[in-house]
């Protein structure tokens, strides 16, 4: 079964990708890979990119629904089923983890034992490749096919052409094999270990399954979208730790340095990342530059890491739940005692104000929820008052998901409002974004009672006539005499006498005489 979108159309997540799909999509350096013939067919205009969180929304733009195949985004893949089929000690024993510096096809193995030095480098592929169990090459291949679509979510096939193009133009790749047999890393005849090599790399994917199959690495193996356990929890550290420090090959440092998350590239065009516990990346675009990584894939990752503060060395605490209470005006109201008809309306109309309590700490991950649960109460709630007494800090990439949220409120004639919201970051944000509209439109309030009275009094001005608003009410409609009789309503009613007040006027301030 193919994964479903799972994500609110008005998202202010898919409006940050769109915005850097158009600014990315006029990059024209870079050239699309000729060493394979079949490589060399794609159209170097195609351009996707997907985000999915570890709760499964998937945000995507662009040509993700593109076919082309993994290439070398497989290796991680493989060498965490050659981690559970074999187990971590018999892998470190045929395959290193060290970083090599050189390019992807480098034959880079340790003097002595022929080990090659990492499982991202060619011969570190083709050394794990043969560590797959299967008692035939079909069913090696088999198992490969079924773990790959586990990771997408979806059944995944073999692109036949590029498979044979690959095939017929591998040569390295064979003295690879055979290199590695005569050190005994691979304990078998090395062609059919070579073929299962060709094979997995020209599996078939979208950038779609490699977002899914990023993120499915981000949930500790477990598929986000489907539910379903991909490779145990255990390997996946395995799995991140080598695509940390030798998924980009010769552009490792650079990469760590500047978008700090385990990441693998392949020459047909396609980059993962993934920010453990938080969400994966893919983006496909087939211009490389002179490493063999996507140009614009590249530049996408290291605006998303700066702009989303995504980088995995500047991580702040993440709360399992960000929401700590949600509720709406028709639960509970301000303490503002109203008449009978006032009250009526907001029984009736008290649902249009809803409180999000948050707690925690807000970076992307958890903005991303807060602001999807607000987009998907788009169509039920006018104000949104969000209560910041818990939250312990925010970064940038959550004002600007909160920003992005309270500007399609605004559009859409709806308010954003916050409570206890002293963080100067915050403020900072909103006034640089708002300029000389801040004053009269972030509007905050020291506590949830007087952001909610604030609420309902707007409320009413919408639902009652001014009239209405400004009626005098007999002495049996007021909420405070209810239950009396006429006979003691009479004998109240020359002990009243007539006040008037203009609006803003302190009518009674706290510590004063009861007059």
């Amino acid at each position: 079964m193919n994964a479903q979108p799972n994500h609110a159309p008005n998202s202010p997540v898919l409006d940050y990708l769109t915005e850097i799909h158009r600014e990315f999509a006029g990059l024209k350096t870079g050239e699309v890979a000729t060493y394979i013939p079949e490589l060399a067919k794609a159209d170097p205009d195609w351009f996707g990119i997907c985000l999915v969180t570890a709760t499964g929304a998937i945000y995507e733009v662009g040509d993700t629904n593109q076919p082309f195949t993994i290439q070398s985004i497989s290796k991680p893949f493989i060498y965490g089923l050659a981690m559970e089929d074999n187990g971590r000690k018999a892998v470190l024993e045929k395959v290193g983890t060290e970083p090599t510096g050189d390019a992807f096809n480098s034959i880079s193995l340790e003097p002595g034992t022929g080990r090659p030095r990492n499982p991202m480098i060619n011969a570190g592929a083709i050394a794990t490749a043969g560590l797959v169990a299967g008692r035939t090459p079909p069913s090696r291949f088999k198992r490969v096919l079924e773990t790959f679509g586990v990771y997408a979510g979806r059944q995944l096939s073999l692109d036949e052409p590029v498979y044979r193009s690959e095939s017929e133009t591998g040569h390295r790749n064979r003295a690879i094999g055979h290199m590695l047999r005569n050190f005994n890393i691979l304990e078998t005849d090395p062609i059919p270990v070579v073929d299962l090599y060709f094979k997995q790399c020209s599996i078939s994917v979208t950038c779609r399954d490699l977002g899914v199959m990023a993120a499915t690495l981000a949930n500790r193996g477990v598929n986000p979208v489907t539910g379903k356990q991909a490779i145990r929890g255990e390997y996946v550290e395995s799995v991140l730790s080598v695509m940390e420090t030798c998924g980009m090959y010769d552009y490792a440092g650079e990469w760590v340095y500047h978008v700090g998350m385990p990441a693998k590239s392949g020459v047909s065009g396609g980059v993962i990342a993934v920010l453990p516990g938080q969400l994966g990346i893919g983006v496909f675009s087939p211009r490389l530059d002179a490493h063999g990584n996507s140009v614009r894939g590249i530049r996408v990752c290291q605006e998303l890491s700066r702009h989303l503060d995504l980088h995995m060395l500047n991580r702040p605490a993440i709360g399992r739940f960000t929401i700590r209470v949600k509720s709406t005006a028709a639960e509970y109201n301000s303490n503002r005692v109203r008449p009978l008809v006032e009250s009526a309306v907001l029984r009736e109309h008290g649902r249009r104000i809803g409180i999000w309590q948050l707690q925690g700490n807000l970076a992307f991950s958890t903005a991303e929820v807060v602001s999807r649960d607000l987009i998907e109460s788009f169509a039920d709630v006018d104000f949104a008052i969000l209560d910041f007494k818990r939250v312990l800090s925010l970064n940038e990439s959550a004002c600007h998901a909160l920003w992005r949220v309270a500007e399609k409120m605004r559009a859409a004639g709806k308010l954003m409002l916050f409570t206890h919201a002293e963080n100067a970051l915050l403020r900072r944000f909103f006034r640089a974004k708002l300029g000389k509209r801040f004053d009269a439109e972030f509007r905050t309030f020291d506590d949830n009672d007087r952001a909610l009275e604030w609420c309902e009094d707007t409320l009413l001005e919408k639902q009652l006539s001014a009239p209405a608003l400004e009626a005098d009410l007999d002495l049996a409609e007021q909420a405070a005499l209810a239950g009396l009789t006429k006979s003691e309503l009479e004998a109240i009613r020359p002990m009243l006498k007539p006040l008037s007040f203009k609006a803003g006027q302190t009518i009674i301030t706290a510590g004063d005489d009861a007059r």
